[in-house]
């Protein structure tokens, strides 16, 4: 297992959430900017890499009600999290009261989305779940900081969101290894639901980058780049092949 996509894993979430003490703006057009990009860059890596993967073997032919169960799933999550994953900011409470469905379903979220890590062979996934872990974490700091929530709370909590995605990716890892007993034979079931929340998360990414179905030229510009680089890397490992 490689230690630097841990660490990359950890460290962008961590740093994007600790951000909150520096940025004082809740409408930071970096992070827009990162958020459309990173969800064209995972909406390209689902269809090109991960969906063919799923589907790569004999035991196929249900993969299909899993991705609509992870779908759904996330449809369910954000129920709780309000769209922080999509690094929504909503105003709360005056009052000393922590979010515990925005943290739980967020930590969720975060450990199932660094599953698919175990099968990136060519580091496709991990630049792209990284800064989508950026916005969402600063959404997450933001929440909480609205919510009067003590600093050094703020970073611990902080702390434990950034640890989500690495923990799934070691379990993942282990599964597709062998290392969990049997576990390994329901691999490609856990990926279609990993690849259901992916696709409600890019494509609402997406959708939610528009006002009134417009786009602005430096969004499109961020879109069409998270797409090319997404394509570049399909390419080069097909030729690697």
């Amino acid at each position: 297992m490689e230690i630097w996509k841990l660490s990359i894993l950890f460290l962008s979430a961590f740093l994007g959430g600790a951000a909150i003490f520096l940025v004082k703006s809740d409408k930071s057009q970096l992070l827009k900017l990162i958020l459309s990009f990173s969800g064209a860059y995972l909406f390209a890596i689902t269809v090109l890499h991960l969906i063919p993967d799923a589907y790569h073997g004999t035991d196929h032919e249900d993969i299909g009600i899993f991705i609509l169960i992870g779908f759904l799933l996330q449809v369910f999550l954000e129920q709780f999290s309000e769209g922080v994953e999509h690094g929504h900011i909503h105003k709360h409470n005056e009052n000393r009261v922590f979010p515990f469905g925005i943290m739980i379903s967020l930590c969720l979220h975060a450990f199932l989305e660094g599953m698919p890590l175990a099968k990136d062979q060519h580091n496709a996934l991990i630049f792209g779940i990284s800064l989508h872990h950026i916005p969402a974490a600063f959404a997450l700091g933001s929440i909480l900081m609205q919510n009067h929530i003590k600093k050094g709370n703020i970073i611990f909590y902080i702390s434990l969101f950034a640890l989500m995605a690495p923990l799934g990716f070691f379990v993942s890892y282990s599964i597709s290894n062998g290392s969990i007993g049997g576990i390994e034979n329901y691999f490609n079931r856990i990926m279609g639901i990993v690849i259901g929340i992916f696709l409600h998360i890019s494509t609402t990414i997406l959708f939610e980058s528009s006002v009134d179905h417009k786009v602005t030229k430096r969004k499109m510009i961020a879109v069409l780049c998270g797409i090319g680089i997404a394509l570049i890397g399909y390419f080069s490992s097909s030729h690697a092949h």
